[in-house]
Protein backbone atom coordinates (compact mmCIF):
# COMPACT_ATOMS: atom_id res chain seq x y z
CA UNK A 1 0.00 0.00 0.00
CA UNK A 2 1.13 3.56 -0.60
CA UNK A 3 2.34 6.09 2.08
CA UNK A 4 1.11 8.92 0.32
CA UNK A 5 0.28 12.42 2.12
CA UNK A 6 -3.14 12.84 1.37
CA UNK A 7 -2.88 16.10 0.02
CA UNK A 8 -5.69 18.15 -1.29
CA UNK A 9 -6.39 19.35 -4.66
CA UNK A 10 -4.87 22.87 -3.97
CA UNK A 11 -1.65 21.23 -2.00
CA UNK A 12 -0.69 19.45 -4.95
CA UNK A 13 -1.15 22.21 -8.00
CA UNK A 14 0.35 24.73 -5.74
CA UNK A 15 3.70 22.25 -4.95
CA UNK A 16 3.92 21.66 -8.70
CA UNK A 17 4.17 25.82 -9.14
CA UNK A 18 6.87 25.85 -6.35
CA UNK A 19 8.91 23.56 -8.00
CA UNK A 20 8.68 25.22 -11.36
CA UNK A 21 8.77 28.42 -10.04
CA UNK A 22 12.26 27.99 -8.70
CA UNK A 23 13.24 26.58 -12.61
CA UNK A 24 11.72 30.18 -13.99
CA UNK A 25 13.87 32.15 -11.95
CA UNK A 26 10.85 34.20 -10.01
CA UNK A 27 11.29 36.66 -6.69
CA UNK A 28 10.10 35.91 -3.59
CA UNK A 29 7.34 38.40 -3.55
CA UNK A 30 6.61 36.98 -7.79
CA UNK A 31 6.47 33.63 -5.65
CA UNK A 32 3.89 34.39 -2.99
CA UNK A 33 1.63 36.63 -4.82
CA UNK A 34 0.92 33.70 -7.55
CA UNK A 35 0.40 30.64 -5.02
CA UNK A 36 -2.88 32.30 -3.85
CA UNK A 37 -6.05 33.39 -5.62
CA UNK A 38 -6.39 37.43 -6.13
CA UNK A 39 -9.79 37.23 -4.65
CA UNK A 40 -12.06 34.51 -3.38
CA UNK A 41 -15.82 34.89 -2.46
CA UNK A 42 -18.11 32.30 -0.15
CA UNK A 43 -21.84 33.21 -0.39
CA UNK A 44 -24.98 30.99 0.96
CA UNK A 45 -27.63 30.69 -1.51
CA UNK A 46 -30.92 30.03 -0.25
CA UNK A 47 -33.47 28.46 -2.42
CA UNK A 48 -37.23 27.41 -2.10
CA UNK A 49 -37.09 23.99 -3.00
CA UNK A 50 -40.38 21.90 -4.64
CA UNK A 51 -41.53 20.87 -1.11
CA UNK A 52 -41.91 24.15 -0.47
CA UNK A 53 -39.00 23.79 2.11
CA UNK A 54 -35.69 26.45 1.93
CA UNK A 55 -32.42 24.80 1.29
CA UNK A 56 -29.12 26.76 1.95
CA UNK A 57 -26.23 25.86 -0.13
CA UNK A 58 -22.75 27.55 -0.18
CA UNK A 59 -21.19 28.67 -3.35
CA UNK A 60 -17.42 29.91 -4.39
CA UNK A 61 -15.91 32.10 -7.05
CA UNK A 62 -12.37 31.95 -6.89
CA UNK A 63 -10.63 34.31 -9.28
CA UNK A 64 -6.63 32.96 -9.07
CA UNK A 65 -5.18 35.66 -11.77
CA UNK A 66 -6.41 38.52 -13.63
CA UNK A 67 -3.06 39.85 -14.96
CA UNK A 68 -3.84 38.82 -18.76
CA UNK A 69 -7.29 39.03 -18.79
CA UNK A 70 -10.47 38.18 -16.84
CA UNK A 71 -10.72 35.09 -14.69
CA UNK A 72 -12.28 32.28 -16.74
CA UNK A 73 -13.62 29.27 -15.38
CA UNK A 74 -16.10 27.35 -14.82
CA UNK A 75 -18.96 26.64 -12.32
CA UNK A 76 -19.18 23.04 -10.85
CA UNK A 77 -22.40 21.50 -8.63
CA UNK A 78 -20.40 18.49 -6.50
CA UNK A 79 -21.99 17.42 -3.29
CA UNK A 80 -18.44 17.04 -2.08
CA UNK A 81 -17.41 20.62 -3.71
CA UNK A 82 -14.85 22.86 -1.52
CA UNK A 83 -12.91 25.48 -1.17
CA UNK A 84 -9.85 24.22 -1.88
CA UNK A 85 -11.21 21.69 -4.83
CA UNK A 86 -12.26 25.69 -6.36
CA UNK A 87 -8.68 26.96 -5.51
CA UNK A 88 -7.04 24.31 -7.08
CA UNK A 89 -9.12 24.58 -10.61
CA UNK A 90 -8.63 28.54 -10.83
CA UNK A 91 -4.82 28.18 -9.91
CA UNK A 92 -4.91 26.07 -13.31
CA UNK A 93 -6.53 27.49 -15.68
CA UNK A 94 -4.06 30.30 -15.34
CA UNK A 95 -2.09 28.48 -16.43
CA UNK A 96 -4.26 26.61 -18.85
CA UNK A 97 -4.76 29.75 -20.52
CA UNK A 98 -1.05 30.84 -20.65
CA UNK A 99 -0.02 27.36 -21.97
CA UNK A 100 -1.77 28.13 -25.08
CA UNK A 101 -1.72 31.52 -24.97
CA UNK A 102 -5.18 33.38 -24.89
CA UNK A 103 -5.65 36.97 -23.13
CA UNK A 104 -7.45 35.30 -20.05
CA UNK A 105 -6.79 34.48 -16.78
CA UNK A 106 -8.34 32.22 -14.10
CA UNK A 107 -10.86 31.46 -11.99
CA UNK A 108 -13.29 28.64 -10.96
CA UNK A 109 -16.44 28.59 -9.40
CA UNK A 110 -18.79 25.91 -7.13
CA UNK A 111 -21.57 24.92 -5.59
CA UNK A 112 -21.84 22.76 -2.89
CA UNK A 113 -24.83 20.27 -4.05
CA UNK A 114 -25.80 16.97 -5.24
CA UNK A 115 -27.05 17.65 -8.92
CA UNK A 116 -29.11 14.80 -9.41
CA UNK A 117 -31.28 15.33 -6.77
CA UNK A 118 -32.53 19.11 -7.62
CA UNK A 119 -35.86 19.18 -10.08
CA UNK A 120 -35.21 21.79 -13.01
CA UNK A 121 -36.88 24.07 -11.03
CA UNK A 122 -34.28 23.91 -8.09
CA UNK A 123 -31.34 23.87 -10.68
CA UNK A 124 -32.82 26.97 -12.23
CA UNK A 125 -33.43 28.83 -9.06
CA UNK A 126 -29.82 27.98 -7.74
CA UNK A 127 -28.11 29.35 -11.09
CA UNK A 128 -29.84 32.67 -10.76
CA UNK A 129 -29.15 32.87 -6.63
CA UNK A 130 -25.54 32.48 -7.33
CA UNK A 131 -25.62 35.36 -9.77
CA UNK A 132 -27.22 37.46 -7.47
CA UNK A 133 -24.67 36.86 -4.90
CA UNK A 134 -21.51 37.17 -7.16
CA UNK A 135 -23.03 40.09 -9.20
CA UNK A 136 -20.51 42.95 -8.47
CA UNK A 137 -17.54 40.85 -8.91
CA UNK A 138 -18.41 39.00 -12.13
CA UNK A 139 -19.03 39.82 -15.51
CA UNK A 140 -17.65 39.88 -19.18
CA UNK A 141 -14.74 42.10 -18.71
CA UNK A 142 -14.28 40.87 -14.88
CA UNK A 143 -14.76 36.91 -14.81
CA UNK A 144 -16.48 34.56 -16.89
CA UNK A 145 -18.15 31.98 -16.05
CA UNK A 146 -19.12 28.36 -18.27
CA UNK A 147 -20.12 25.09 -18.09
CA UNK A 148 -18.08 22.27 -15.78
CA UNK A 149 -18.96 19.19 -13.47
CA UNK A 150 -22.48 18.57 -13.36
CA UNK A 151 -23.44 21.98 -15.41
CA UNK A 152 -24.69 22.77 -18.84
CA UNK A 153 -25.73 25.01 -21.94
CA UNK A 154 -28.84 25.61 -20.26
CA UNK A 155 -27.88 26.44 -16.64
CA UNK A 156 -25.28 28.98 -18.83
CA UNK A 157 -28.49 30.40 -19.92
CA UNK A 158 -30.37 30.96 -16.80
CA UNK A 159 -27.14 32.71 -15.21
CA UNK A 160 -26.52 34.82 -18.31
CA UNK A 161 -30.50 35.83 -17.97
CA UNK A 162 -29.93 36.68 -14.05
CA UNK A 163 -27.19 38.97 -14.94
CA UNK A 164 -28.77 40.66 -18.25
CA UNK A 165 -32.21 41.31 -15.77
CA UNK A 166 -29.75 42.78 -12.93
CA UNK A 167 -27.88 44.67 -15.41
CA UNK A 168 -30.39 45.81 -17.43
CA UNK A 169 -28.83 44.98 -20.81
CA UNK A 170 -27.54 42.36 -23.05
CA UNK A 171 -24.54 40.49 -22.13
CA UNK A 172 -24.03 37.63 -24.19
CA UNK A 173 -20.31 37.59 -23.28
CA UNK A 174 -20.89 37.13 -19.68
CA UNK A 175 -20.80 33.45 -20.05
CA UNK A 176 -19.61 30.94 -22.40
CA UNK A 177 -20.84 27.45 -22.91
CA UNK A 178 -24.11 28.69 -24.24
CA UNK A 179 -26.31 27.16 -26.60
CA UNK A 180 -26.20 27.98 -29.98
CA UNK A 181 -28.20 30.16 -31.82
CA UNK A 182 -28.41 32.11 -28.01
CA UNK A 183 -24.68 33.40 -28.61
CA UNK A 184 -23.01 29.64 -28.24
CA UNK A 185 -20.50 28.58 -30.46
CA UNK A 186 -20.29 25.34 -32.70
CA UNK A 187 -17.49 23.09 -31.98
CA UNK A 188 -17.69 23.87 -28.59
CA UNK A 189 -19.37 20.59 -27.62
CA UNK A 190 -16.63 18.34 -28.82
CA UNK A 191 -13.65 21.12 -27.87
CA UNK A 192 -12.07 19.59 -24.94
CA UNK A 193 -12.50 16.16 -26.02
CA UNK A 194 -11.06 17.03 -29.64
CA UNK A 195 -8.29 18.87 -27.89
CA UNK A 196 -7.29 15.81 -25.90
CA UNK A 197 -6.56 13.90 -28.74
CA UNK A 198 -5.16 17.06 -31.06
CA UNK A 199 -2.34 16.86 -28.39
CA UNK A 200 -2.51 12.94 -28.68
CA UNK A 201 -1.90 12.43 -32.38
CA UNK A 202 1.40 15.25 -32.14
CA UNK A 203 2.64 12.97 -29.64
CA UNK A 204 2.25 9.82 -31.07
CA UNK A 205 4.47 11.93 -34.08
CA UNK A 206 7.00 12.48 -31.83
CA UNK A 207 7.34 8.72 -30.54
CA UNK A 208 7.26 7.60 -33.88
CA UNK A 209 4.11 5.52 -33.25
CA UNK A 210 1.33 5.17 -35.92
CA UNK A 211 -2.15 6.62 -35.08
CA UNK A 212 -3.42 3.52 -37.23
CA UNK A 213 -4.18 0.41 -34.66
CA UNK A 214 -3.23 2.43 -31.70
CA UNK A 215 -5.44 1.79 -28.74
CA UNK A 216 -7.03 3.39 -25.39
CA UNK A 217 -8.35 2.96 -22.13
CA UNK A 218 -10.26 6.34 -21.04
CA UNK A 219 -11.44 6.74 -17.38
CA UNK A 220 -14.90 8.17 -17.46
CA UNK A 221 -17.65 8.65 -19.85
CA UNK A 222 -18.74 12.39 -19.63
CA UNK A 223 -18.68 15.35 -21.77
CA UNK A 224 -14.66 15.21 -22.11
CA UNK A 225 -13.92 11.48 -22.19
CA UNK A 226 -17.18 11.30 -25.05
CA UNK A 227 -15.23 13.38 -27.36
CA UNK A 228 -11.79 11.48 -26.88
CA UNK A 229 -13.30 8.42 -28.24
CA UNK A 230 -15.33 9.96 -31.19
CA UNK A 231 -11.52 11.87 -32.02
CA UNK A 232 -9.29 8.72 -31.55
CA UNK A 233 -11.59 6.14 -33.48
CA UNK A 234 -11.77 9.51 -36.41
CA UNK A 235 -8.07 8.87 -36.82
CA UNK A 236 -7.94 5.58 -36.81
CA UNK A 237 -7.10 4.17 -33.21
CA UNK A 238 -9.25 2.12 -31.09
CA UNK A 239 -10.94 2.55 -27.62
CA UNK A 240 -11.44 -0.49 -25.88
CA UNK A 241 -12.45 0.65 -22.16
CA UNK A 242 -14.35 3.65 -20.77
CA UNK A 243 -14.91 3.52 -17.21
CA UNK A 244 -18.30 5.74 -15.43
CA UNK A 245 -19.70 6.25 -11.76
CA UNK A 246 -23.01 4.30 -11.58
CA UNK A 247 -25.12 6.64 -9.16
CA UNK A 248 -27.42 3.39 -8.01
CA UNK A 249 -24.65 1.34 -7.06
CA UNK A 250 -22.62 3.97 -5.38
CA UNK A 251 -19.37 2.50 -7.57
CA UNK A 252 -17.44 2.42 -10.86
CA UNK A 253 -17.24 0.36 -13.43
CA UNK A 254 -15.12 0.09 -16.51
CA UNK A 255 -16.61 -1.17 -19.78
CA UNK A 256 -14.58 -3.25 -22.00
CA UNK A 257 -15.00 -4.07 -25.73
CA UNK A 258 -11.51 -5.55 -27.18
CA UNK A 259 -12.73 -5.21 -30.25
CA UNK A 260 -13.37 -1.35 -29.86
CA UNK A 261 -16.44 0.89 -28.15
CA UNK A 262 -18.17 1.84 -31.55
CA UNK A 263 -18.58 6.20 -31.40
CA UNK A 264 -22.31 5.52 -32.49
CA UNK A 265 -22.95 2.81 -29.86
CA UNK A 266 -21.97 5.54 -27.44
CA UNK A 267 -23.99 8.46 -28.28
CA UNK A 268 -26.99 5.75 -29.39
CA UNK A 269 -29.97 7.63 -27.57
CA UNK A 270 -30.19 5.43 -23.87
CA UNK A 271 -26.49 4.96 -23.22
CA UNK A 272 -25.45 7.66 -21.18
CA UNK A 273 -27.48 10.06 -19.06
CA UNK A 274 -26.46 13.54 -18.89
CA UNK A 275 -24.31 12.90 -16.09
CA UNK A 276 -22.08 10.09 -18.16
CA UNK A 277 -23.24 7.10 -16.85
CA UNK A 278 -23.37 4.15 -18.69
CA UNK A 279 -26.79 2.59 -19.23
CA UNK A 280 -25.04 -1.38 -18.10
CA UNK A 281 -27.74 -3.34 -20.44
CA UNK A 282 -27.18 -1.19 -23.41
CA UNK A 283 -23.90 -1.89 -22.63
CA UNK A 284 -24.39 -5.04 -22.86
CA UNK A 285 -26.34 -5.37 -25.86
CA UNK A 286 -23.06 -3.67 -27.66
CA UNK A 287 -21.44 -6.66 -26.32
CA UNK A 288 -19.51 -4.72 -23.92
CA UNK A 289 -17.61 -6.11 -20.74
CA UNK A 290 -18.40 -4.94 -17.34
CA UNK A 291 -15.53 -5.00 -14.98
CA UNK A 292 -14.38 -3.36 -11.73
CA UNK A 293 -13.80 0.38 -11.98
CA UNK A 294 -10.18 0.41 -11.78
CA UNK A 295 -9.91 -2.18 -14.85
CA UNK A 296 -9.45 0.89 -17.01
CA UNK A 297 -5.74 1.55 -16.11
CA UNK A 298 -4.53 -2.22 -16.05
CA UNK A 299 -5.19 -1.90 -20.18
CA UNK A 300 -2.49 -3.01 -22.33
CA UNK A 301 -2.71 -0.19 -24.79
CA UNK A 302 -1.26 2.54 -26.04
CA UNK A 303 -2.63 5.30 -24.63
CA UNK A 304 -3.67 5.96 -21.16
CA UNK A 305 -6.55 8.84 -20.73
CA UNK A 306 -7.99 9.89 -17.79
CA UNK A 307 -10.67 12.25 -18.28
CA UNK A 308 -12.77 11.77 -14.87
CA UNK A 309 -11.49 12.73 -11.32
CA UNK A 310 -8.90 14.53 -9.75
CA UNK A 311 -6.23 12.08 -7.74
CA UNK A 312 -7.56 9.31 -9.80
CA UNK A 313 -4.02 7.32 -10.32
CA UNK A 314 -1.94 7.63 -6.76
CA UNK A 315 0.42 6.06 -5.32
CA UNK A 316 -1.67 2.89 -4.65
CA UNK A 317 -2.44 2.16 -8.08
CA UNK A 318 0.66 4.16 -10.52
CA UNK A 319 2.08 0.25 -10.63
CA UNK A 320 -0.80 -1.18 -12.16
CA UNK A 321 -0.08 0.72 -15.36
CA UNK A 322 1.30 -1.74 -17.98
CA UNK A 323 4.52 0.20 -18.45
CA UNK A 324 5.82 -1.98 -21.21
CA UNK A 325 2.90 -1.47 -23.52
CA UNK A 326 1.83 2.30 -22.86
CA UNK A 327 3.49 4.89 -24.29
CA UNK A 328 1.59 7.80 -24.02
CA UNK A 329 -0.57 9.39 -20.59
CA UNK A 330 -2.66 12.46 -21.67
CA UNK A 331 -4.13 13.94 -18.57
CA UNK A 332 -7.72 14.77 -20.07
CA UNK A 333 -8.77 15.65 -16.16
CA UNK A 334 -7.76 18.07 -13.73
CA UNK A 335 -4.75 16.97 -11.40
CA UNK A 336 -5.65 13.44 -12.40
CA UNK A 337 -2.00 12.03 -10.57
CA UNK A 338 -0.89 12.18 -7.22
CA UNK A 339 2.75 13.73 -6.47
CA UNK A 340 3.69 9.88 -5.93
CA UNK A 341 2.37 8.69 -9.19
CA UNK A 342 3.51 11.46 -11.18
CA UNK A 343 7.40 10.36 -9.85
CA UNK A 344 6.71 7.07 -11.17
CA UNK A 345 5.13 8.03 -14.10
CA UNK A 346 8.34 10.77 -14.74
CA UNK A 347 10.52 7.68 -13.25
CA UNK A 348 9.11 5.32 -15.76
CA UNK A 349 9.54 7.73 -19.41
CA UNK A 350 5.98 7.43 -19.97
CA UNK A 351 4.99 10.24 -22.13
CA UNK A 352 3.34 12.65 -20.18
CA UNK A 353 0.92 15.23 -21.57
CA UNK A 354 -0.10 17.47 -18.90
CA UNK A 355 -3.55 18.48 -17.51
CA UNK A 356 -3.69 22.58 -18.61
CA UNK A 357 -2.29 21.62 -21.87
CA UNK A 358 -4.04 18.54 -22.43
CA UNK A 359 -7.63 19.58 -21.52
CA UNK A 360 -6.93 23.76 -23.02
CA UNK A 361 -9.58 23.13 -25.75
CA UNK A 362 -12.61 23.79 -24.08
CA UNK A 363 -11.38 26.86 -23.00
CA UNK A 364 -9.77 27.72 -26.04
CA UNK A 365 -13.35 27.51 -27.90
CA UNK A 366 -14.98 29.49 -25.00
CA UNK A 367 -12.36 32.42 -26.14
CA UNK A 368 -13.43 31.73 -29.81
CA UNK A 369 -17.17 32.26 -28.33
CA UNK A 370 -16.18 35.29 -26.77
CA UNK A 371 -14.86 36.87 -29.64
CA UNK A 372 -18.15 35.78 -31.78
CA UNK A 373 -20.10 37.39 -28.85
CA UNK A 374 -18.23 40.31 -29.36
CA UNK A 375 -17.84 40.87 -33.07
CA UNK A 376 -21.91 39.45 -32.97
CA UNK A 377 -20.45 36.97 -35.93
CA UNK A 378 -20.68 33.24 -35.56
CA UNK A 379 -18.08 31.23 -37.18
CA UNK A 380 -18.82 27.62 -39.04
CA UNK A 381 -18.13 24.24 -37.02
CA UNK A 382 -15.27 23.70 -39.26
CA UNK A 383 -13.58 26.90 -38.90
CA UNK A 384 -13.65 26.78 -35.01
CA UNK A 385 -12.21 23.23 -35.19
CA UNK A 386 -9.53 24.56 -37.26
CA UNK A 387 -8.61 27.24 -35.40
CA UNK A 388 -8.25 25.01 -32.35
CA UNK A 389 -6.42 22.40 -33.81
CA UNK A 390 -3.43 25.19 -34.79
CA UNK A 391 -3.90 26.44 -31.37
CA UNK A 392 -3.84 23.03 -29.40
CA UNK A 393 -1.04 21.77 -31.75
CA UNK A 394 1.27 24.79 -31.38
CA UNK A 395 0.79 25.07 -28.15
CA UNK A 396 1.99 21.24 -27.53
CA UNK A 397 4.89 21.62 -29.83
CA UNK A 398 6.12 24.85 -27.87
CA UNK A 399 5.36 22.58 -24.79
CA UNK A 400 7.34 19.22 -26.13
CA UNK A 401 10.53 21.37 -27.90
CA UNK A 402 11.22 22.94 -24.50
CA UNK A 403 11.18 19.94 -22.98
CA UNK A 404 13.38 18.44 -25.59
CA UNK A 405 15.65 21.29 -25.99
CA UNK A 406 16.02 21.73 -21.65
CA UNK A 407 15.65 17.83 -21.39
CA UNK A 408 12.66 18.40 -18.85
CA UNK A 409 9.53 16.36 -17.84
CA UNK A 410 7.01 17.57 -20.20
CA UNK A 411 4.83 19.04 -16.89
CA UNK A 412 7.68 20.83 -15.87
CA UNK A 413 8.64 22.48 -19.29
CA UNK A 414 4.73 23.29 -19.56
CA UNK A 415 4.65 25.13 -16.08
CA UNK A 416 7.78 27.02 -17.34
CA UNK A 417 5.70 28.47 -20.27
CA UNK A 418 2.36 29.27 -18.54
CA UNK A 419 4.03 30.69 -15.18
CA UNK A 420 6.56 32.86 -17.44
CA UNK A 421 3.62 34.23 -19.45
CA UNK A 422 1.82 35.19 -16.22
CA UNK A 423 4.42 36.46 -14.33
CA UNK A 424 5.15 38.72 -16.84
CA UNK A 425 1.85 40.40 -17.31
CA UNK A 426 2.01 40.93 -13.69
CA UNK A 427 5.15 42.96 -13.68
CA UNK A 428 4.26 44.55 -16.97
CA UNK A 429 1.12 45.67 -14.49
CA UNK A 430 3.24 47.27 -12.45
CA UNK A 431 2.35 44.74 -9.13
CA UNK A 432 5.54 42.81 -8.29
CA UNK A 433 8.77 42.15 -9.86
CA UNK A 434 8.83 39.06 -11.33
CA UNK A 435 13.26 38.28 -11.29
CA UNK A 436 15.18 37.55 -7.87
Amino acid sequence: MSKEKEMNQFEIVQAQFDANAEKCGLSQPMREFLREAEREIRVRIPVEMDDGTTKTFTGFRVQHSTARGPAKGGLRFAEDETIDMVRALAMMMAWKCAVVNIPLGGGKGGVACNPRELSERETEKLCRGWVRKVYDFVGPDMDVPAPDVATNPQDMLWIMDEYDTIARSRKPGFVTGKAVGVGGSLGRTEATGYGVIYCVREALKRLNISFEGATASIQGAGNNAQYCCEKFVEYGGKVIAMSCWDPDDKKAYTYTCEKGINPEDLFAPGTLDKFGTINPQKAKSFGWRQEDGDAWLKKSVTVLIPAALGSAVRGDNVNDIDFNTVKVYAEAANTPTTPEADRVIKEKKLYLIPDFLCNAGGVTVSYFEQVQNNMNYYWSKEEVLEKLERIMTDAFNDVADLAEKQKLYTRDAAYIIAVRRVAHAVEGRGWVKAKK
